[in-house]
């Protein structure tokens, strides 16, 4: 049988890099490697008009789906982008010391219902117990004016203080005028380099999050990978060839990492960063698969349950289509 050909759309990550070169090759498959580094448009594009078999995809809106019952998509346990969001909370210093003071304020968010900002809740929620329900939040880009790419969630199953910034000025704009009193998200807001009253709420936030991980053993994960529903049904070895070739990818791009006679990206201490990733997470920095990454999954699922994106705690099995590891 020839090969099947399958798109695949995804920024070019280290971690995809084999994969985009054509060093790793997914059995059976003749992959398009799409890369666009705007993962927004990707969602946007996937969730809108299904222009892709597959796409790395947002975590919280593909469960938001799922949690409907009505997603044309699959995924499988692949994690293209995952990260600590501590660094990403910036706050007005004069009216936010701690946490806790964030109850009750006007705080910026590019999208309520986004994986950052949902983890950024949780975490606060349950490490902080900060409680949201009084917060008016205001929605738009942080550095740029109108909304953060068109996205297609769910609604919400209960009402949230949501606000849309029509304001035709930025998020950043905002906090520097004094409108409103912090931002959560994926960025941040430029007004930091001028204006030092606006800072980050936890300043040692890489300490913070080591920490935070030691404790919980969260590591946020931000995007999966999905894959059209048909054409798993029509062709069944692909979530598990895809799979098994984006491990392989990952593990040559950590070996690459760990490759000490030449620095394999521009980031001058990178070697001392391995160390400390490695003193961290062990051997693997960065696990695909269910069982390795649990932790993770269950507070996500348990996060949009508490923030109203789904009824219930989605089973973390029910999230991904089997694959042979």
């Amino acid at each position: 049988m020839s090969a099947v050909p399958v798109s695949f759309a995804c920024a070019a990550y280290d971690r995809m890099v084999p994969l985009l070169a054509g060093e790793v090759r997914p059995a059976g498959i003749d992959l398009n490697f799409i890369p666009i580094a705007s993962p927004r448009e990707i969602f946007d594009r996937m969730a809108g008009r299904l222009e892709f078999d597959s796409c790395e995809f947002s975590s919280s809106e593909f469960i938001s789906q799922l949690g409907t019952g009505e997603t044309a998509l699959t995924a499988i346990p692949v994690f293209p982008s995952r990260m600590f969001r501590h660094a990403f909370i910036t706050v007005n210093k004069e009216k936010i010391r701690s946490p806790k003071d964030l109850e009750g304020k006007r705080i910026g968010v590019p999208l309520y219902t986004m994986t950052a900002a949902i983890f950024i809740r949780g975490m606060l929620m349950d490490e902080y117990g900060v409680d949201f329900s009084g917060v008016e939040w205001v929605q738009g880009a942080i550095n740029s004016a109108g909304s953060h790419g068109n996205p297609s969630p769910p609604p919400l199953l209960k009402k949230v203080n949501i606000k849309i910034n029509k304001s035709g000025k930025t998020l950043s704009d905002l906090i520097d005028a004094g409108e409103i009193d912090a931002i959560i998200g994926t960025d941040f807001p430029a007004a930091m380099r001028h204006n030092k009253s606006i800072v980050h709420l936890f300043p040692n936030y890489s300490e913070v999050e080591r920490d935070y991980y030691r404790k919980t053993g969260i590591f946020p994960i931000m995007h999966l990978v999905a894959i059209k529903r048909d054409l798993c049904d029509r062709y069944p070895f692909i979530p598990t060839s895809l799979y098994q070739a984006l491990c392989k990818s990952k593990d040559l791009a950590v070996a690459r990492m760990r490759y000490r006679g030449a620095l394999s990206t521009m980031m001058t201490w990178s070697i001392e960063q391995m160390e400390i990733m490695e003193s961290v997470f062990g051997a693997d920095p960065w696990p695909y698969g269910i069982e390795r990454n649990r932790k993770t999954l269950e507070a996500l699922v348990r996060y949009l349950a508490e923030q109203s994106l789904i009824a219930k705690p989605v089973p973390v099995e029910k999230i991904f289509i089997p694959v042979a590891e």
